[in-house]
């Protein structure tokens, strides 16, 4: 157990700075879970220490990631790497054969041995060198390896069969990448040192990924957590109103209902509210990479649609365009917005770049009337004028009339204002806020949207 309770408080630690909350109290269960369960069987270990510090289940992949580091399967070269040549031919050979027989640990040894062979860089030694999964993975292509290993497994050859075993490959495959990429953190955790690999190799937590680095995948799995995302805001919107509707104290009412009690003010009459439900205008740039923030941010709010008497959305690139249509709930397939926006919506006319000088001019040309004293506008986008003009007057002009306005910007504060970026003059005209990933967004939405 030598050295078992630093890793165990190292562990706590990356964890605390992926955005996972594990306070003293989760640590002390931690190191009863290590106390009881002891390190004979690791798996069982991991789902012990899962159970004591973690609260949902979609912290799951940081946990994973950060206890194989801390609690590697092993130490140096995976068993089978180190006094044999392997080559490229051979590892894929045995790759076919344990995909096609469905082989775990056969999985996980060529993995060992794909990150020893063709992931290794630099000098190695402390902080010269290290492994990457992406070089191994390159050169290995598992992904290439699905018809020979259905070839080697045979099977009936019914279409529906076929399909089963063809999703089977590719997931026993998807196994193989994620052993590639468990093990290359290993090797360079040992190379370089674990805080280093727990600071920068571990992927965040889905609402932690930033929106404007975020892969294609990444972004598919951020839409589906729109459905519940939109109901729990929505409660907590509604929530709001109708603390809002119970209004202030009626003290004339009040002071009535003490007489039956001695003149004790124990019942508490109330001026109710009736406030309307709120309009909501979004105005969005879907150009380049900000479009995929803009688009989640769309399906979110339109599927918080009932909470609010009229939601219209506009997109820009340096034409305005309205999209409200466009983004009707259950419309069409929430991956393919982005593609339907640009059918057959009308958003740039010179250049294809984002102009918002020129969009906001249009804006006012065409669609002023869509602001209103009730409405409560929502601007996304990153303040980037590709050196164009930023029309401060026009944008004076549109949000002026407006009850709320907001622009959420996908990008850090600290890159605000520079190239091209002219967000600290906008800002001094709306009030504007860092919104890089979900977690940020949903704190936002449920503070700044209006009751």
């Amino acid at each position: 157990m030598s050295g078992v309770p630093e890793r165990l408080v190292e562990m706590v630690t990356a964890l605390r700075g992926h955005g996972i909350t594990a306070g003293p109290s989760e640590t002390v269960d931690a190191a009863a879970v290590v106390e009881v369960l002891g390190l004979a069987d690791r798996e069982l270990l991991r789902e012990g220490l899962a159970a004591a510090l973690l609260r949902r289940a979609d912290q799951r992949g940081v946990f994973d990631a950060v206890f194989d580091v801390c609690f590697p399967l092993g130490v140096g070269a995976p068993e089978g790497a180190r006094d044999q040549e392997w080559d490229l031919d051979r590892v894929r050979d045995e790759l076919v054969a344990a995909l096609a027989a469905d082989d775990p640990g056969a999985i996980g040894r060529l993995a060992g041995i794909a990150v020893e062979a063709f992931g290794r860089y630099g000098a190695g030694g402390t902080g010269g060198g290290g492994y990457s999964a992406y070089e191994a993975l390159e050169r290995v292509r598992p992904q290439s390896l699905v018809v020979r290993a259905l070839a080697e497994r045979g099977g009936d050859s019914g279409a529906f069969t076929d399909r089963l075993h063809r999703d089977e490959v590719r997931r026993r495959v998807e196994s193989f990448r994620a052993a590639v990429r468990t093990e290359a953190r290993r090797r360079t955790a040992e190379a370089r040192g674990r805080r280093r690999v727990l600071d920068h190799a571990v992927d965040p937590s889905p609402d932690r990924v930033d929106f404007l680095v975020a892969s294609r995948a990444q972004l598919a799995d951020l839409r589906r957590t729109i459905q519940p995302l939109s109901r729990k805001l929505a409660t907590r919107l509604a929530a709001r109103r109708r603390r809002a509707a119970r209004g202030h104290i009626d003290i004339r009412r009040t002071l009535r209902r003490s007489l039956s009690t001695g003149g004790v003010p124990i019942d508490l009459a109330f001026r109710r509210n009736r406030p309307a439900r709120p309009e909501i205008v979004l105005l969005c740039d879907l150009s380049g990479s900000v479009a995929g923030f803009a688009n989640f941010t769309m399906l979110l709010v339109q599927a918080l649609h009932d909470q609010f008497s009229k939601v219209r959305v506009f997109g820009f690139i340096d034409t305005v365009d309205e999209i409200t249509h466009l983004v009707r709930t259950g419309a069409a397939d929430p991956d393919s917005l982005g593609a339907r926006i640009h059918a057959e919506a009308t958003l740039t006319t010179w250049d294809g770049h984002s102009d918002y000088g020129r969009s906001f001019r249009h804006f006012l040309d065409r669609h002023a009337d869509a602001i209103t004293p009730r409405t409560s506008l929502l601007i996304l986008g990153d303040a980037r004028t590709n050196g164009g003009d930023p029309a401060l007057d026009a944008f004076r002009t549109l949000v002026t009339p407006a009850r709320h306005a907001h622009w959420l910007n996908p990008e850090r504060r600290a890159l605000w204002n520079t190239g091209d970026s002219v967000a600290d003059r906008y800002a001094g005209l709306i009030r504007m806020h860092e919104c890089r990933n979900t977690r940020q967004l949903t704190t936002l939405v449920s503070r700044l949207l209006p009751t």
